[in-house]
This record gives structure tokens, C-alpha cells and sequence, in this order.
């Protein structure tokens, strides 16, 4: 039985690829490049400063992988852009089912669980009403490592205070679904881009397309 749900931040709750119209405002003609490689680096940034025992907190981390797109597709560094560009991730677009979803969950307990430090995710469930919904705002950057560690997925279970198998984890991400399945928790995978499964020797409990058609089947079970 699901007593409490960990909601990943970005990409789940939030469309990380909704900064691209302020990408291409500030480099007309590149919007959709910057947005997607700087996904990229921000990820793989995250992953290898956990590897390396490199630990910075995820604004540092994001801006870094800002600075590196710009230079791969050679274009200018300027400050000014830098930062209203890093500002759009305080403004992400939350996905339009979100709210209504958190109801349809129900009484259990919920929190945020993300790589993002609270200074980035706090202002922006505040600014789109989802902090009304959660118990907590989990951030990787109490334990200094990144998802997919374990340290992390543990914050959940002692904050929340509910065994991992009873709690839903919930990630559009592949690689942050098989990191807490091996964690131990039951996953919920909202697959919103038709992707295969990443093939971690691990598979979700729950798959669907948005956070409405998850809580469906959780219902359901």
C-alpha cells in the first residue's frame, strides 16, 4: 500500500525545456539548441562532480552547464544574457495536470524530492501554488550528492517517516526511475516522451504518460 509519494522536480512536476523561449529570445535562432544541450550538461554535471566528490549546489551546477552550451555552439558569453536566462529556471512552466493530480493522490503524505536546491525549487512551487499540496521540499543538497545516489532517495524516507517500498517515487526521468527502483522504493515512470526503458536492470512498477493517468492507476491497485 502507497502511503506517501517523492515527486522529482524538473521534468516531472516542471517542463525543464519550457526555458527555451527565453533561450531564443536572447540568441534568436538557437532557442531549441541551448535548451536541449544545456539539459544535457546539467545532467552529466550532476552525475560526474557526485563521481568526482566535486560537490556544488544545482544553481552552480546549471549555470556551469549554461556557460559550456554557449560555448560549444559558439555563441557570445554575455553576462547580462547569463543571467536572464538562469532567472527562466526560477519561472519553469509547471505541466497543466499537476495540481489537479495532487488531489487525485489523495491524503498521503507528499514531497518534492529533487536534485535542484531548495533557494531554486521553494520559490517556484510557492510561485505556481504546488507548495499548498506538499508536506516538505527535499533537496539533494542536505547530503551533497546528486540523484542517483542513495543518500539522496533516503531523504524522503526520513523526512516522511514511511518505508521506502510504501513510498511512490515519481520521475519522467529513466535514469532517475532505475536509481530509486534499486534504491528500493515502488516508482511511478511518467514516460511523457514515448522513450524506451533505460536498460539498468531495473523496471518501474507504474508507467503512464502524466501525472493524472498515474494516480488513476494508483487508485486502481
Amino acid at each position: 500500500m502507497i502511503e506517501g509519494i517523492a515527486f522529482d522536480a524538473y521534468g516531472t512536476l516542471y517542463d525543464v525545456y519550457s526555458v527555451e523561449r527565453k533561450c531564443e529570445e536572447e540568441y534568436p535562432g538557437s532557442g531549441a539548441g541551448i535548451s536541449r544541450l544545456w539539459r544535457q550538461k546539467q545532467l552529466e554535471y550532476s552525475w560526474l562532480r557526485t563521481l568526482m566528490g566535486r560537490y556544488v549546489d544545482f544553481w552552480h551546477v546549471t549555470e556551469d552547464a549554461l556557460r559550456y552550451t554557449l560555448a560549444e555552439l559558439g555563441l557570445a558569453v554575455d553576462e547580462g544574457k547569463i543571467e536572464a536566462l538562469m532567472a527562466s529556471y526560477l519561472k519553469l512552466e509547471m505541466y497543466p495536470e499537476a495540481i489537479e493530480a495532487m488531489a487525485r493522490f489523495g491524503a498521503r503524505k507528499k514531497a518534492i524530492l529533487t536534485n535542484g536546491n531548495l533557494e531554486m525549487i521553494e520559490p517556484l512551487a510557492a510561485r505556481t501554488g504546488l507548495d499548498a499540496h506538499l508536506d516538505a521540499c527535499l533537496s539533494a543538497d542536505e547530503v551533497g550528492l546528486f540523484k542517483t545516489r542513495p543518500e539522496v532517495y533516503q531523504l524522503a524516507v526520513d523526512r516522511l517517516g514511511i518505508a521506502r517500498e510504501r513510498l511512490l517515487f515519481v520521475s519522467s526521468n529513466g535514469w532517475d526511475v532505475a536509481g530509486a527502483k534499486s534504491f528500493g522504493f515502488t516508482v511511478g515512470w511518467l514516460n511523457r516522451r514515448n522513450l524506451p526503458p533505460e536498460e539498468l536492470g531495473v523496471r518501474a512498477d507504474y508507467v503512464a504518460s502524466n501525472l493524472l493517468e498515474l494516480a488513476e492507476q494508483v487508485e486502481e491497485a
